[in-house]
């Protein structure tokens, strides 16, 4: 497995990683309808193409099985491909974001109970609650951020 930050980000990795996504939201996000899949699909190649930090993680052939992208501490996306979730790639990506992005705060979506229990398992806690998505839709978001003493407890810096 490799992991690394995205330096080029090609229209064909781009594409690549929308099916990361879509296989991903197919898995976890089971409220969505199917045309709110393919709706909210539109919006994910400009949402790659514009966050400071892309890191994408490679299987042993090449292919993207996971991304996150991280600007100014939050973490805005983790999407693991479902054939490569429970495989502990959802943990490594989390430490590199806490280790070496500064992440410390993210949102998740209230009927993503798996999502939620695996943030809260990683050190993040329940700050604030919306009753709609950023977008306006009837989708609670939770506001997480990192426990206190949970960085240097749980992922001590790799120096």
């Amino acid at each position: 497995m490799r992991i690394y930050e995205v330096q080029v980000r090609t229209s064909e990795l781009i594409n690549r990683l929308l099916a990361v996504w879509e296989s991903s939201v197919r898995a976890t996000h089971l409220f969505l309808s199917e045309s709110e899949i393919v709706t909210i699909r539109g919006y994910v190649p400009e949402a790659l193409s514009g966050i400071a930090h892309l890191i994408a993680a490679e299987d042993e052939t090449g292919a993207p099985v996971a991304f996150m992208e991280v600007e100014n501490g939050s973490l805005e996306m983790l999407f693991i491909a479902a054939e490569a979730r429970g495989k502990g790639l959802g943990r490594q990506l989390i430490e590199k974001g806490i280790n070496e992005y500064s992440v410390n705060r993210l949102a998740v979506n209230e009927q993503n109970p798996l999502a939620k229990g695996f943030y809260e398992h990683m050190g993040f806690e329940v700050c604030m609650r919306t009753d709609f998505d950023e977008q306006g839709n009837p989708y609670p978001l939770l506001y997480m951020k990192l426990s206190e003493g949970k960085q240097t407890t749980l992922f001590p810096l790799n120096k």
